[in-house]
């Protein structure tokens, strides 16, 4: 069977992840491209339509994924993707069992992503504020690290989604969850200066709350660039991302607070395990909270 034959049943299920599952652009197109990538493989391993995959055919999708060069952390991406795919194509009565859940892909590390310190962050954030695409870019890094933001739901926030009087923001997350988020004073003062000017790009009825030159809501890749150059110029040493300011909301409330559960809830988890990726509390910090903490874990006076 061809790559365009097992294309159609593909765009379905996208589409239903559009209607029913009410997933982002974002997330779509990423399983659009790594099922479509997967689909031209197994036509190359003689795949004769969706009903007929089986775990053989995952597992050689798999290894030759592995010596194409791709990272354990990509394979296991693209993995998870056919399993979605499989359990849709189970409801549609095309298969009977999910032949991509025996698989999996190579162990891999799970380096834990770098923070900023406190010390970088007042660096990268010491923008001048007399441009307005300087003050927007303030209150964008101000209120991803204020409350923990995923670049998507920043560039989805809308004007009526910022609560000033109550400091709060309204995030809209994965799966379409919604949560009330906490925002501290710089990010309200920035986002307040921000207001003040965004007049001059947005176009008259564009409810985004960031806008680009272009008068309309600014992009993922915008944000990811404006990001990376204000890290060059505030000449830090690490390249700065999205993620990397969520990640150092994550790591430094954790630091101030230890509540691992109150972290996990502002970051919109739903598994406290992915929380825990978050952390940079090593075994020496556990043991020592451990040994203070549990009654059966003191040492006797004798």
């Amino acid at each position: 069977m061809t790559t365009a034959e097992l294309t159609p049943a593909i765009g379905d299920f996208l589409e239903y992840l559009r209607v029913e599952r009410q997933l982002s652009v974002h997330t779509r197109d990423g399983y659009g491209r790594h099922l479509n990538a997967m689909a031209g493989q197994l036509a190359e391993l003689s795949l004769e339509g969706w009903p007929a995959l089986s775990v053989s055919h995952v597992r050689g999708l798999a290894t030759r994924m592995h010596k194409g060069g791709l990272s354990p952390r990509s394979i296991a991406t693209k993995l998870s993707s056919l399993r979605s795919f499989c359990d849709w194509l189970i409801l549609q009565g095309l298969l009977q069992a999910n032949p991509a859940r025996g698989v999996s892909a190579p162990k891999q590390g799970r380096p834990l992503p770098k923070n900023l310190d406190v010390d970088e962050l007042h660096q990268l954030m010491n923008i001048d504020e007399s441009d307005p695409l300087a003050v927007r870019d303030r209150a964008i890094m101000e209120l991803m690290y204020s409350s923990g933001l995923r670049l998507a739901e920043l560039v989805n926030l809308n004007l009526g989604d910022i609560q000033f009087a109550e400091r709060q923001v309204r995030v809209v997350g994965k799966g379409n969850k919604e949560r009330i988020l906490p925002v501290g004073r710089m990010a309200l003062e920035w986002l307040d200066k921000w207001l003040k000017v965004r007049g001059g790009l947005a176009g008259p009825d564009e409810p985004a709350l960031f806008v680009s030159q272009r008068q309309r809501r600014i992009s993922h890749r915008s944000v990811q660039l404006r990001l990376a150059q204000w890290g060059g110029k505030q000449a830090l040493s690490s390249h700065i991302h999205p993620h990397k300011l969520r990640h150092s909301f994550a790591t430094h409330m954790l630091e101030s607070s230890g509540d691992l559960r109150a972290v996990q809830e502002l970051l919109g988890h739903a598994d406290l395990a992915t929380t825990q990726i978050y952390t940079h509390l090593d075994f020496q910090h556990l043991a020592k909270a451990y040994d203070q903490a549990h009654p059966r874990a003191k040492r006797s006076k004798d």
